[in-house]
C-alpha cells in the first residue's frame, strides 16, 4: 500500500425506504469525503432493512444494473473515492433467495470486485430469532482485492466468527467487516472478535455497522470501529448514524509485523 490512506466507516440505522437510505448514505459519504476520506465503507444492507426477511427480494438487482448500484458508482466517482457497498441484495438462481453481496468501486466509479457472503447467520434465544438461509443464498469464494491504494480482505458480518476464513485471504493491509450484528450478540462478542481478527492477521480492521433501533423493531449493536494491527481500537461510534474515520499507516503495519513476525511463523 501507499504510505498512508485516510479511511471512513459509515454507521446507519437503515429503514424500509430505499430512497431514504440512499439519501442518508449519500449525506454521510459526502461528510466523510469532505473530511478527507479516500476509502469509505458502508454497513451491511445499508440500502434496506425491511419489515420481514423476504422484503429484500423485491429490491434484488442483477450485477451491474439497478438504482442501488447506480448510486454507488456515481457516488464513488463524484467524490473520487474507493467505496465499499457494505452489502446489497443481488439476484440468484433461486427466486426465493438473494446473494448478500459486497461490491467495491474505484474512484472512477467502476466496480472492481464482488464478494457474496459465505457464512449465513442463525440465532434463537427467547423471542429473538433469525435464520438468514431462508432468504439468502450463500457464496462460496473467499475474496481479496489488491488495488493501487491498498490490499483489501472482504467479509460480511457473520464471517467474523470464522478465523480460518480470514487466514485464507493471505496477507492484507485492511479487512472490511460491514455488519448488522444483533444487540445481543454484538454486546457479547463484537469488539472481541474484531480485535482478534486484527491481531492474528496483523492488519487494520474497518467495521461499519448498523447501530440502533430500526423500523422493524430490530435493534442492532452498532459500535462501528477502526482497529489497528496491534488490536488497538482507534475510533468507535457506539450507536446512531455517523462516521468513524482514521488513517491506515504502512509504517504501523511494518512495525507490528517486524516486532512480532507471527505471519512468517505459520506452519498450517
Amino acid at each position: 500500500m501507499k504510505d498512508s490512506l485516510s479511511v471512513a466507516a459509515i454507521q446507519m440505522v437503515s429503514a424500509a425506504s430505499l430512497a431514504r437510505n440512499l439519501a442518508d448514505a449519500g449525506a454521510l459519504i459526502a461528510q466523510a469525503a469532505e473530511a478527507g476520506a479516500q476509502l469509505v465503507a458502508l454497513p451491511e444492507y445499508f440500502c434496506f432493512m425491511g419489515k420481514k426477511e423476504t422484503d429484500k427480494l423485491v429490491l434484488a438487482e442483477t450485477e451491474g444494473n439497478g438504482p442501488i448500484q447506480e448510486f454507488l458508482s456515481e457516488t464513488a466517482r463524484r467524490h473520487n473515492i474507493w467505496l465499499s457497498s457494505g452489502s446489497i441484495p443481488l439476484v440468484t438462481p433461486d427466486p426465493g433467495r438473494v446473494f448478500n453481496t459486497q461490491l467495491i468501486y474505484n474512484p472512477a466509479g467502476e466496480q472492481i470486485a464482488r464478494y457474496d457472503k459465505v457464512h449465513l447467520f442463525s440465532f434463537a434465544r427467547g423471542q429473538e430469532s433469525y435464520d438468514e438461509s431462508r432468504s439468502i443464498l450463500a457464496g462460496d469464494v473467499v475474496k481479496r482485492v489488491d488495488t493501487p491504494a491498498i490490499n483489501l480482505g472482504l467479509s460480511i458480518c457473520y464471517d467474523l466468527r470464522f478465523p480460518e476464513f480470514y487466514r485464507a485471504l493471505g496477507v492484507v493491509d485492511l479487512i472490511l467487516v460491514p455488519s448488522a450484528f444483533t444487540y445481543t450478540t454484538g454486546k457479547a462478542h463484537w469488539e472481541t472478535l474484531l480485535r482478534a481478527r486484527a491481531i492474528e492477521n496483523q492488519c487494520y480492521v474497518l467495521a461499519p455497522a448498523q447501530g440502533g433501533v430500526h423500523e422493524n423493531g430490530r435493534r442492532t449493536w452498532g459500535h462501528t470501529m477502526l482497529i489497528d494491527p496491534w488490536g488497538e481500537v482507534l475510533s468507535v461510534l457506539p450507536e446512531q448514524a455517523g462516521v468513524v474515520s482514521g488513517t491506515i499507516e504502512a509504517s504501523r503495519l511494518l512495525e507490528v509485523r517486524q516486532s512480532l513476525p507471527s505471519l512468517s511463523h505459520r506452519v498450517l
